[in-house]
């Protein structure tokens, strides 16, 4: 399978990821067990733009190979930060979107990395970047749900 293929697969996961964070009621799960102050609208605005970002990586496969393994790391580091390590911290509390972390984003994600390995277009550069832009993506709506509760940033104030 080529990387764009593999590419389109990530959107599929990820599609499948999203409706088991619903279906098992993420929101209470990330507000009891990682304390972050999320909603639901929250979830549906972050999750938007992963499929967003899911097409558009897709889409700029063949020409720019950066774009599908960021959002390749962004899978891998949503299945151990957000995932695995919060089940093992909680002693074995069920994480909505652990089953399809493991079962999916894992084999997903290592199939881009090696295809683009095996394609030559993987070298330690572009390794080093996209790891750092998929945990910049990971990290960037966890910094502004964290930041909308400031004075600065409230709109609510006079």
């Amino acid at each position: 399978m080529n990387l764009t293929s593999l590419a389109w697969l990530a959107l599929a996961a990820y599609g499948a990821h999203i409706l088991e964070e619903y279906t098992f009621d993420w929101r209470n799960w990330a507000r009891a067990v990682m304390k972050l102050p999320v909603e639901w609208s929250d979830f549906y605005v972050t999750n938007a733009l992963v499929v967003v970002l899911g097409a558009v990586q897709a889409e700029l496969a063949e020409t720019w190979p950066l774009a599908p393994l960021a959002y390749a790391a962004l899978m891998i580091i949503n299945a151990i930060f957000f995932h695995i390590l919060p089940f093992l911290r909680s002693g074995g509390r069920f994480s909505p979107g652990l089953a399809t972390a493991l079962i999916l984003f894992f084999p997903v994600a290592i199939a881009m990395w090696r295809r683009a390995w095996g394609d030559n277009v993987l070298d330690v550069g572009t390794a080093a970047l996209a790891v750092v832009t998929g945990a910049l993506l990971m990290a960037y709506p966890v910094v502004m749900l964290n930041l909308r509760s400031k004075s600065y940033f409230r709109q609510d104030r006079p």
